[in-house]
């Protein structure tokens, strides 16, 4: 690895940064590793959603390391980090900053300052953000969707890189306000965390009960995650692809013509368009983070899954036969075909064209 210093202020990504890609995504998993034991899938999802420029909702029963995974990812990253516990009786100023009255000590002379609050960091954790009434959580909406908020007619913009990881419990339902389809669809990718199993598990219960604690080092400096976020967006995709993911979503609509008669029956409203732009700047995400250029078929297969769940809203019909979203998706994803597959085209010749 480079010292530090060699590698700060790169913010055009050159032809040497992106050959070492592959090698940054392994340094990063790495260090990552050493804190976090398990939840690779996790782990992989966050790095995509940073690189795509993103945020992320983070579902998952108590006690599954999901503040220590923020934090972990934020030091190795080189980034501030930040966290708000939602409460009910937490006020959207609590989230964005307040004015607050200051008096000059030489005049003596009155005037209202404003004081940044938690949001003002480069990655927000919104620990149990079903937590606080809508107001609250609306508070995210502006800083999310356009990189500043605005107190009182000023606008103030956010550092960049900015990326907030809203979590919640999906256990309990009694003091919680359910975040609004519009709210959902401004998070790039829904992760749900799951139990891990009986060796990781053992592992976790090894390494937190000593006296060591293992640290990380930092493995990318913030100007390098800049430069990541500009060659995600830069990174050429076939048109195929862009024809598949937008399948995909177009499928999902029951009131489209290419829906299948299963989602008139299972889906009450289907995904939007930014549920397209979604699958593909994270498909482009997690090519490179798997050391590779092109964008394949399975690239967006593979983040199908945390694009659409948050997306589409199963019907009356749906779940009384207990369908999930997830169930949906999946079954969304085997009744696509791809271009290659409507072309009628045999695998000798989909390899050669890699579709």
């Amino acid at each position: 690895m480079e010292p530090r210093a060699a590698r700060q202020g790169r913010l055009d990504p050159g032809p040497e940064f992106i050959d070492r890609l592959p090698e940054l995504a392994h340094t990063l998993r790495k260090q990552i590793a050493r804190v976090v034991v398990g939840q690779d899938r996790v782990v992989d999802e966050i790095l995509i959603t940073l690189l795509s420029g993103g945020h992320a909702i983070l579902e998952g029963a108590p006690g599954l390391a999901k503040t220590l995974l923020v934090n972990t990812v934020s030091a190795a990253l080189c980034l501030k980090a930040g966290r708000i516990q939602f409460t009910p009786d937490l006020m959207p100023a609590d989230v964005t900053g307040t004015l607050v009255v200051r008096e000059d000590p030489r005049t003596g002379e009155r005037g209202f300052v404003f004081r940044e609050g938690p949001i003002f960091v480069n990655v927000v954790l919104a620990d149990e953000i079903n937590r606080s009434p809508p107001k609250t959580q609306a508070a995210l909406l502006e800083g999310m969707a356009e990189g500043r908020v605005t107190v009182a007619g000023t606008r103030h913009v956010l550092p960049r890189p900015f990326f907030v990881l809203a979590t919640q419990n999906p256990i309990e339902h009694e003091g919680t306000y359910p975040l609004p389809e519009a709210q959902l669809d401004r998070f790039l990718l829904k992760i749900h965390v799951d139990y891990p199993n009986f060796g990781e598990e053992w592992a976790i219960v090894e390494r937190t009960t000593g006296v060591d604690f293992p640290r990380i080092t930092e493995a990318l400096t913030l100007t390098e995650v800049l430069s990541l976020q500009r060659v995600v967006r830069a990174l050429p995709i076939s048109d195929h692809i862009v024809e598949y993911a937008t399948r995909i979503v177009r499928r999902s609509r029951p009131d489209e013509e290419l829906a299948p008669d299963w989602v008139r029956r299972f889906i009450s409203w289907g995904a939007g368009p930014r549920a397209s732009q979604a699958l593909i700047v994270a498909a482009k995400a997690r090519t490179l983070l798997h050391g590779r250029y092109a964008v394949k078929r399975s690239d967006v297969r593979a983040v199908a899954l945390p694009v659409l769940r948050h997306r589409l809203l199963p019907s009356f019909q749906a779940e009384a036969e207990e369908l999930t979203a997830d169930d949906l998706v999946l079954r969304l994803l085997d009744d696509t075909p791809s271009f290659a597959e409507r072309s009628g085209y045999d695998d000798t010749t989909r390899r050669i064209l890699r579709l």
